[in-house]
């Protein structure tokens, strides 16, 4: 039986070649919700803490408060977040650094969480190339992020984007697996109208904000299993994306790298 799993979706729409996922998953209310993220960039982080609700009621999340939220890095580094509402968990003066591995945990309703991520080294974002191609008298646009892979094998990496202002988010994951040390050669594809789901179609002068995050495998895992999860992936559907935190709470903790470009459509 396929459980109700409703974490990310509330942020964001996971892609692959930019297929929406649209889930018909069975009910599963009332288990914790955890999202964390640890950047290079300037914080603060957040920590979201929610609960899953029936797949019915999608964008209706009750947030978790009264948590204790503790993170920390094996440097000795810890910070308790501070609750800003809205179930968001804030840092006052955390820093994240790639090289370092971070560990989260949550004491919330009784129960204890725990997760950690590394957060690996940085990858140059060096730009984005466009192309198209047609298919009858339709223009669909591709993107092309130009990176190249370090050399030592085991890098991966998660792409997003979004159109203009609008919320709605895309996502891509890549491994090294297939290019290794080469430049990259996978094109973001761009939604059009013939996409399942697409409620905007790429046209010229239209700006596309990507982000580039280098992720840990086990970000990489429960991305990769999110996308098989929609169908899109094409592998064997798991019941819910392989949680990289402990007794048996929804979501994710990450710890990675940031870069973001724009690009305006030619």
């Amino acid at each position: 039986m396929k459980n109700t799993f409703l974490i990310i979706l509330s942020l964001f729409l996971v892609t692959s070649c930019q297929k929406e996922i649209n889930l018909d998953l069975d009910d599963q209310s009332g288990k914790i919700v955890i999202e964390g993220n640890i950047t290079d960039q300037t914080g603060p982080y957040i920590v979201r803490i929610t609960k899953s609700v029936a797949f019915t009621k999608q964008n209706q999340y009750p947030a978790v408060a009264g948590a204790q939220v503790v993170v920390s890095d094996n440097t000795g580094q810890t910070e308790t977040l501070q609750y800003v509402g809205n179930g968001q968990y804030q840092t006052t003066s955390f820093v994240g650094a790639p090289g370092k591995t971070y560990t989260l945990k949550v004491q919330a309703e009784g129960q204890q969480y725990t997760a950690q991520s590394t957060m690996p080294q940085p990858v140059d974002f060096e730009g984005l190339s466009q192309d198209s191609f047609k298919f009858g008298d339709k223009t669909s646009y591709t993107l092309l992020p130009i990176f190249t892979d370090p050399s030592v094998l085991g890098n991966r990496y998660l792409f997003s984007f979004t159109i203009n202002n609008l919320s709605k988010k895309y996502i891509n994951v890549f491994s090294d697996n297939l290019n290794n040390g080469l430049p990259n050669q996978r094109p973001l594809i761009l939604p059009n109208d013939d996409n399942d789901g697409a409620d905007h179609e790429v046209k010229p002068g239209d700006t596309i904000h990507v982000e580039m995050q280098s992720i840990d495998n086990n970000i990489f895992t429960f991305y990769s299993a999110l996308l098989d999860l929609s169908g899109a992936g094409g592998g064997v559907t798991p019941s819910n994306p392989p949680s990289n935190i402990s007794n048996g709470a929804l979501g994710y903790f990450s710890a990675h790298t940031e870069s973001t470009k724009s690009f305006v459509i030619q």
